[in-house]
């Protein structure tokens, strides 16, 4: 580990920020459960999106543990559950949840675009995961009628 303690070897030459890296992966399982949990109450028209947005986040956390494996380091495991910051009753609550999940898994990218400028691939990846993250939250908050539609810079608190 490196004095600045989130980088770890990958090989003998590359080096990936591993915490930032295991904190996008925990976003990344917590928004598979928050679809999983949102999908419940969301109207057919919108299972569609749903699935998409799934699918993108399971495939970003695989992605996102084969890198960290690539480095050697065991990938964080899913929760058993999560705290939703509002019970989900109805479609508007899962609304605001998809767009806090959302907003989470931005930040969580955005940490790691801010570590890795020196790995232009893993940089690359975290800055295609921030873009999706802001567009799936805008799409939602479209959806939600939720004003701003859009945050000046996605991943900021």
């Amino acid at each position: 580990m490196s004095p600045r303690g989130d980088r770890e070897p990958r090989g003998t030459a590359r080096q990936v920020p591993v915490a930032a890296l295991q904190g996008a992966l925990a976003a990344e399982h917590a928004a598979v459960w928050v679809y999983g949990v949102a999908g419940a109450f969301m109207p057919a028209t919108l299972a569609r999106r749903l699935d998409e947005a799934t699918t993108a986040h399971q495939a970003r956390r695989d992605a996102t543990e084969r890198m960290l494996m690539d480095a050697g380091v065991p990938p964080v495991p899913p929760e058993p559950g999560y705290l939703s910051p509002e019970p989900v009753t109805d479609a508007a609550s899962a609304l605001r949840l998809v767009i806090t999940a959302e907003t989470d898994a931005a930040a969580a990218w955005r940490s790691v675009v801010e570590r890795s400028p020196a790995d232009p691939d893993v940089r690359g990846a975290a800055l295609e995961a921030l873009t999706a993250a802001a567009v799936r939250a805008t799409r939602w908050r479209q959806t939600a009628g939720t004003v701003p539609l859009t945050v000046p810079f996605p991943g900021t608190p």
